[in-house]
């Protein structure tokens, strides 16, 4: 039985890790970086050695940076009144595209999920309750994933921030722009209904 070369299955089993990578995605990766020659193969590696080696954590609010304290913490322009707790580093782009809010950020670094063993610890729930301890800060805004697991963990951090008195508020939930009434599920139409404003 013919076998494949070692760094080509070494390759195979370390793209098949990746979230949403099968084996047969991963080896298509595989065999299409083969065939491309050297040049990509290179700048993948080069890539992923800048990945791991030019990139911390923010000091402050824990999201990736080349230099910590990040650009955004380090910004004095911005509301340092006001933080929103997100779960990833991916959540602070998505919030910083719309270019409506101008506050610092927490980055968390996941959510609660018993099933994969991320318990409170594991989340940088701590460094949230130290920093507000340090720094006065007016209101935290809650923008965790609208999932069982993101709910839960917005539930916990709240828990954890009462006792030092600042406002924590949601993020509002509810239809997406171009959607159909008829189609939402009954948990989004309450959440559309209790966030509700005046027009």
């Amino acid at each position: 039985m013919h076998t494949m070369p070692e760094p080509v299955t070494r390759l195979v089993e370390a793209f098949s890790r990746l979230p949403g990578v099968g084996p047969k995605t991963a080896s298509r990766l595989t065999f299409y970086l083969l065939r491309s020659g050297e040049e990509l193969a290179l700048e993948l590696a080069e890539a992923l050695t800048d990945l791991q080696q030019r990139l911390t954590y923010c000091e402050v609010c824990f999201n990736i940076t080349e230099a910590s304290p990040c650009p955004i913490c380090q910004a004095e322009q911005r509301d340092r009144e006001t933080i929103c707790v997100v779960e990833e580093p991916l959540d602070v782009q998505a919030i910083e595209r719309t270019g409506v809010y101008q506050g610092l950020y927490h980055v968390l670094h996941g959510a609660l999920s018993p099933v994969d063993g991320i318990g409170p610890d594991e989340l940088r729930v701590k460094e949230l309750v130290a920093r507000l301890q340090k720094s006065p800060v007016k209101e935290v805004i809650l923008a965790t994933n609208p999932s069982l697991e993101g709910e839960a963990t917005a539930m916990y951090v709240e828990r954890q921030l009462v006792p030092l008195g600042v406002r924590v508020t949601r993020l509002a939930r509810g239809l997406p722009v171009g959607g159909d009434l008829e189609y939402a599920d009954t948990v989004t139409l309450t959440r559309a209904l209790e966030g509700r404003r005046e027009v």
